[in-house]
């Protein structure tokens, strides 16, 4: 990708988790000038074993680029609980195992937060998110999104996924006490980490000036 302004851009999402990719395509299609193409059904899963979220957003962004020949983007997301440590981090999505679900992860950090002596204390928290647009000549733009929050004592809300239910954003970062799950979608994407993460992105896309800029060695 050359350092001159982009009008507009082709890019193949390349999570394979249908809730991020509505959220990726709505946050970017808002942001930018953009054609967003899905991933290949055909394609398989990337196996995500990085030790960052970096790592991970970068495997996924470089495996579809290099496959499909075109842009790919790619976003990894950890939630990060002060009370245990950072975890679950960068195992945010298989927290309760390889195959958990929302609520298995769900379930295992009210656990673990209520086996503490004190509860967990405030329960202070942050998701973070890392978006990534990987390109075919092995150029790469990255940004990172956070937002500090606290863990909910139980679930509250229906909408969103993974540890919305329980996630409650500070008043300082835009939060009124209530959770992800309990917010509209175009409330959460105003304040939320993928929504910071991917704003950035796409003014360093659109600007051609990257908050972070690499090359494959």
């Amino acid at each position: 990708m050359s350092g001159a302004a982009v009008r507009r851009l082709r890019l193949v999402v390349a999570s394979a988790n249908p809730d991020k990719v509505k959220e990726i395509v709505s946050i970017l299609s808002a942001s930018i000038e953009v054609d967003l193409l899905p991933r290949p059904a055909d394609l398989p899963d990337v196996v995500e074993d990085g030790e960052t979220l970096l790592d991970n957003a970068r495997l996924k962004a470089r495996a579809l680029s290099s496959a499909t020949g075109t842009a790919a983007v790619s976003d990894d997301t950890g939630l990060e609980v002060d009370a245990l440590d950072g975890a679950p981090g960068v195992y945010s999505a298989r927290y309760a195992g390889e195959n958990a679900t929302y609520a298995d992860n769900v379930d295992k950090l009210l656990r673990s937060l209520d086996a503490l002596p004190d509860g967990g204390g405030r329960r202070r928290a942050r998701f973070r998110t890392v978006a990534l647009a990987s390109f075919p000549d092995g150029s790469e733009l990255w940004a990172q999104g956070t937002v500090e929050g606290t863990i909910a004592v139980a679930r509250r809300g229906e909408n969103g996924f993974g540890y919305d239910p329980v996630f409650v954003p500070l008043g300082e970062e835009g939060g009124d006490g209530r959770t992800f799950a309990e917010m509209r979608a175009e409330e959460k994407e105003a304040l939320s980490h993928r929504g910071r993460a991917f704003r950035s992105l796409a003014r360093a896309l659109a600007e051609g000036a990257p908050v972070h800029r690499a090359r494959q060695s």
